[in-house]
């Protein structure tokens, strides 16, 4: 066990099969496995018919799991990427192709940078299922105006229909975390952020959350944005210059990025609801 790796494996055999279902997939479909730890997972996977490429950073853990798994019971069904999923992930991606789901129990501390990684990298797979701190789910599914509104949830959003399937307490990993666990799933959107749009506005995106105390105007501007050019987005819209960023729903802050340049469609079929001037 490495601490830094954050490490806390799912041992409750009936919380595995509910993420299973929630993955979905009717065998022979191809899934990313990120930190399957001691294969748990892994075995429900394989079990159920899906083919899995697993990413586990742990050395110790992968020499464990190429053992279990790499004999002739899986053969061609099992696939093993070590090292650290977010050095490794696109070159697995370029040698074999997408895959149809993606699923992990993701280490706390990198569950955040892991999630945005597969966005902005282009990668929506048919659904993606991931076991996260609470906190966190709570920002992937909040709405504006709430404190846990935040650049990761305008993100998320703008990609995929995300959905807090079901809590999971401390009882059911060992060793125990001090904090309740949340599956989340993502699908994408029937009418996403375009790929090549979605690392520019989520730095747009991160910029304007840049401080919650500054009004969306001065945060652009402290990013590099010209008066001139906010001011006329600002407008364009149909928003106050004293307006913050948390108030503004995704579909707006795409159309944002749009009017300051970028190229990014609105994530919505309709156009945007812009709020009159002098309303939230």
């Amino acid at each position: 066990m490495t601490k830094r790796f954050g490490q806390n494996f799912l041992v409750n055999r009936g919380a595995r099969r509910k993420i299973l279902a929630e993955l979905g997939g009717t065998g022979g479909e191809r899934v990313w496995e990120i930190g399957p730890g001691i294969g748990a997972m892994t075995a429900e996977a394989l079990e159920a018919g899906l083919d899995v490429t697993a990413f586990e950073i742990d050395h110790g853990f992968s020499r464990l799991l190429a053992r279990v798994f790499g004999g002739p019971a899986f053969e061609g069904r099992f696939r093993l990427i070590p090292g650290d999923f977010l050095d490794t992930w696109k070159a697995e991606l370029a040698a074999s192709g997408p895959p149809d789901f993606v699923f992990g129990n993701l280490p706390y501390n990198a569950a955040a940078a892991i999630i945005a990684a597969l966005i902005e990298g282009g990668l929506l797979p048919r659904r993606l299922v991931f076991t996260v701190q609470r906190e966190a789910a709570l920002r992937m599914v909040a709405k504006p105006g709430g404190k846990d509104y935040s650049s990761f949830t305008v993100l998320c959003a703008a990609a995929c229909k995300v959905r807090l399937a079901f809590d999971l307490g401390a009882a059911s990993f060992w060793p125990q975390p001090r904090v309740t666990s949340s599956v989340v799933v993502m699908e994408p959107r029937g009418d996403p952020l375009e790929a090549d749009d979605r690392r520019g506005f989520s730095r747009l995106v991160r910029s304007a959350f840049a401080s919650r105390r500054k009004t969306l105007r001065n945060n652009l501007k402290a990013a590099g944005h010209t008066e001139a050019a906010i001011d006329a987005a600002l407008v364009a819209l149909g928003l106050d210059p004293t307006v913050r960023a948390e108030v503004l729903s995704p579909e707006l802050l795409a159309a944002l990025y749009r009017a300051l340049g970028g190229s990014a469609a609105s994530p919505c079929a309709p156009g945007p609801q812009v709020p009159t001037m002098g309303q939230p």
